[in-house]
């Protein structure tokens, strides 16, 4: 056994006299916090770190330590300054004291903190990730992306017990104008470390059903900076920026716009915000559809206005057309009855002149034969009666006939029995094959007009 030993209580003395004379004063040292936790007492014990900037792996390590009377005082002139709370993964400047206790061992005791450098930190890391968007070209992806001009299928991305969430539900199902929206919720951790692998599965998961959806909605209700730290990092952003469906985002703070919100489609203040602008989306393309229906309405009125006037100027045509044709009808008897009334007595007058001709050339013949021209001339007179009469039964059987065919033919006693007319445009439809389906047809009754359109059509084969 060695004369001259130490107690490891000795030599923890020793190494605390040496630390307090070497390092007598405080020390401003950079660090990123990796882990802390504030104690019922107060105090607040946190772990830092020192990462290499290539390969992320820690260079070093130390505990540390902000007495619970300092911590009332850094903590909230910290969040006031940066607008977040100390949190892990968060670089910080802090002036620090060097601590070394026999039983604890070796440990920083924080004094102070300076927060624009972890402002500045948070900045310059966001500049860097937006920077190398831009250089791979990516940055404005999401946004060529065509927003449908009715987006009733969307894919929610959200915590499901966030009061965003169930305001965006809320404001979605209760629209004023009754609009039916079909969404479906991915869940996902919207804070902290496992946000960014969280949120990208959901993304993923939504990748395998794209075709099912109009556009994704990333929503949740707003938060302190370092809860929404996650939304600025390069992963989540690549992934949103090139997802093949517009991305809409409404993380619910108003004063900053994070990486994400800068490569999303759209970006909207809060989640009540997104379901505002999707309502008018819809409320927008239904007010142009009522238009297009009030102006198809009145080229139809139009349409048949025209028609109608067209019809009256044809009927208007038609009407001395026919009395004219009826006029010729009327006529046709009383010609007929003077050409043959001249007939007659043409005939008459001829046969007159014959019989005395006759007459002259038999005076001289006996009786019997007087006699016998006697009775063929009674003969022939009754043979003559017989014809003309007959003659005059058919010539006025074909006037009535005429007469009576003319009556049928008028389109006015054809509509009187029930009978119609069908045009197409001006001309009468006699064959189907005439028409198509979607044409316009012209009914005429008896007692007005009907204007139909075929949407089928029965040919008889």
């Amino acid at each position: 056994m060695p004369e001259q030993h130490l107690t490891l209580q000795q030599l923890n003395q020793n190494i605390k006299e040496g630390l307090k004379q070497s390092f007598p004063g405080a020390y401003w040292v950079v660090a990123e916090i990796s882990e802390i936790r504030t104690v019922n007492s107060g105090h607040c014990y946190l772990e830092l770190i020192e990462k290499d900037e290539t390969s992320d792996q820690i260079n070093a390590k130390a505990r540390a330590t902000i007495w619970a009377y300092t911590y009332r005082l850094l903590k909230p002139y910290f969040e006031t300054s940066t607008r977040q709370s100390l949190t892990a993964g968060l670089k910080i400047l802090v002036k620090v004291s060097i601590e070394f206790q026999e039983v604890y061992g070796f440990s920083l005791n924080i004094k102070d903190i300076d927060p624009t450098f972890t402002l500045g930190d948070i900045a310059r890391r966001k500049m860097e990730v937006i920077q190398q968007l831009t250089d791979e070209g990516v940055m404005d992806m999401n946004k060529e992306i065509e927003l449908a001009s009715v987006p009733q299928k969307l894919a929610i991305i959200s915590s499901p017990t966030a009061a965003g969430y169930e305001d965006f539900i809320k404001q979605l199902d209760t629209n004023s104008s009754g609009f039916k929206v079909y969404h479906k919720l991915f869940p996902a951790i919207m804070q902290g470390d496992e946000a960014e692998n969280s949120i990208i599965s959901a993304l993923e998961r939504i990748y395998e059903y794209e075709d099912l959806f109009d556009a994704v909605i990333l929503i949740r209700g707003g938060g302190s900076t370092a809860d929404l730290m996650c939304f600025d990092n390069y992963m989540l952003a690549m992934n949103i920026a090139q997802f093949p469906l517009p991305v809409l985002t409404g993380i619910g703070h108003e004063r900053d716009e994070s990486v994400a919100d800068m490569v999303a489609h759209t970006r909207l203040k809060t989640p009540t915000a997104v379901a505002e602008f999707i309502i008018d989306q819809i409320t927008q393309f239904n007010d142009y559809l009522l238009d297009l229906q009030e102006q198809f309405t009145q080229e139809i009125m139009q349409m048949i206005n025209n028609e109608s006037h067209r019809l009256e100027i044809a009927a208007h045509r038609f009407q001395p057309v026919v009395t004219k044709i009826l006029a010729n009808k009327r006529r046709f008897p009383a010609e007929a009855a003077q050409r043959l009334d001249y007939s007659i007595k043409n005939y008459f007058d001829k046969q007159e002149i014959f019989f005395s001709h006759v007459k002259e050339s038999v005076r001289y013949l006996t009786k019997k034969q007087v006699r016998t021209g006697l009775q063929k001339q009674q003969f022939m007179a009754s043979q003559l009666k017989l014809e003309v009469n007959s003659y005059l039964r058919n010539k006025t059987q074909q006037l009535y006939l005429s007469q009576r065919t003319a009556q049928l033919s008028d389109p006015k006693n054809i509509l009187e029995r029930g009978y119609s007319i069908t045009t197409i445009g001006e001309s009468v439809i006699k064959d189907l094959k005439n028409i198509n389906i979607g044409d316009e047809i012209c009914t005429q009754t008896k007692k007005g007009k009907i204007i139909s359109r075929v949407v089928k059509l029965n040919v008889a084969k």
